[in-house]
């Protein structure tokens, strides 16, 4: 099928996917990649971040063949829609892209194109790892012990999006469904009422905290926890729980132990190179990360908990500015930073792309270009530790040096080839 209005590069092939369940490519030297500027500071943070992403290639003797794609603002004005085939063939085609910031209207307008992006192309698993960077301000003394990586389910929960409005025949409907037929008489008040449906599934459950424990144990990581709030929605979240620990229990043997049999059975002394799965209840969770930073490593969680959470520990290293992350499904992955589109900000070269930037490493990662991966984060935290900085840090700090956008990829990019 050909592209409406997207130029695909005449250089460059495309990643292939070997095994979808194991995430095995067959990744080219010169790889086409889809990327979305994004809305509001995408026009900045975009540019910025392929800057960064092209010296890391560069230097380890690879290159990147970009391939400009649409979405929101600027496929409006392409397209006259905000999520066109042309962007979700795009993606599916060549497997491993990258995107900037989409906005959401609250309350009223199109759902969020972030979730359509995740859902059309069943990208299930958000993937936020958090770890601080030596030189940014945070408001925790110890930022340094934050070191998580939160798997958020990305197609169920609330935001699967089964609501109907206040006042809409469907909305009364449902209320008559669940009153009369279902028996929750007492359970709505009268008047107008918004009502939506939670589905959480065996299969979106299972799935995700598969790819949790899989990198736990690929990783050296001690610990994955299920955060659910299962004391209350017993039968959604509850089960949640109950399913991530059938998968610890029935699929990975000596590689995995509850926490309940490891305090059992063995007073607490952890098998080497086995992972243990625990679970907390979210509001406690967030208390815990806090208090008992170190004592996490993966937390994985149904969607509206691991929005929460994910932008909790965000906090703890500075900020979302400097937060990455990515969607990934099987075989295939769409690198995100975690902040918004900021528009009032948009055009004017200032705002921080470390997000973007960090988001791109995870996706280089993925494709196993892991030597430039690390090449990008030792060379951004080199340009922050030398002060070299966006205004959202140069204001907390003495002494630094206020750059642009554009020039802080730049400095980052000139970092690369130095540490190469």
């Amino acid at each position: 099928m050909p592209y409406e209005k997207v130029d695909v590069p005449a250089d460059g092939d495309k990643i292939e996917v070997v095994d979808p369940d194991n995430d095995e490519l067959s990744v080219p030297e010169n790889p086409i990649i889809p990327i979305i500027y994004g809305d509001g500071i995408g026009v900045d943070v975009g540019p910025a971040a392929q800057k960064v992403l092209e010296a890391a290639a560069e230097a380890t003797g690879r290159s990147i063949n970009w391939m400009r794609v649409y979405a929101g603002e600027t496929a409006r004005e392409q397209y006259d829609e905000n999520l066109p085939q042309d962007t979700l063939q795009a993606f599916r085609e060549f497997n491993v892209g990258i995107k900037g910031p989409l906005t959401t209207p609250v309350g009223a307008g199109f759902r969020s194109l972030n979730v359509a992006l995740r859902k059309r192309l069943d990208l299930y698993t958000n993937v936020r790892p958090t770890y601080h960077i030596e030189g940014v301000p945070s408001p925790v003394t110890r930022p340094d012990q934050m070191d998580m990586v939160t798997f958020r389910e990305n197609t169920e929960d609330v935001y699967a999006g089964i609501e109907w409005e206040a006042g809409t025949e469907g909305a009364e409907k449902v209320r008559e469904f669940v009153e009369d037929e279902m028996g929750y008489d007492e359970t709505i008040h009268e008047g107008p009422v918004g009502i939506g449906i939670k589905p959480i599934t065996e299969f979106g459950t299972k799935r995700l905290v598969r790819k949790a424990i899989d990198y736990a144990l690929e990783n050296d990581r001690d610990s994955v926890t299920l955060v659910h709030k299962g004391n209350i929605m017993k039968f959604t979240e509850g089960a949640f729980r109950d399913w991530g620990y059938e998968v610890a229990e029935e699929e990975y043997g000596s590689e995995v132990i509850t926490e309940d049999t490891l305090w059992e059975e063995r007073d607490g002394e952890q098998p080497e190179n086995a992972v243990v799965v625990n679970d907390r209840i979210a509001d406690n969770m967030l208390q815990q990360i806090l208090t008992r930073t170190e004592q996490y490593d993966v937390l994985a969680m149904p969607n509206l908990n691991g929005d929460y959470l994910s932008d909790a520990c965000g906090a703890q290293i500075g900020g979302l500015g400097i937060a990455p992350g990515a969607n990934f499904g099987d075989g295939r992955c769409l690198a995100e930073p975690v902040h918004g589109s900021a528009p009032k900000y948009a055009g004017q070269d200032k705002v921080n792309p470390t997000a973007m930037i960090l988001s791109g490493k995870l996706m280089l990662e993925y494709m196993g270009w892991k030597d430039a991966g690390e090449l990008i984060r030792d060379a951004v935290e080199e340009t922050i530790k030398g002060k070299h900085v966006t205004y959202d840090i140069e204001r907390q700090i003495q002494g630094g040096e206020k750059l642009a956008c554009s020039e802080y990829a730049e400095r980052v990019a000139d970092n690369i080839h130095d540490l190469a």
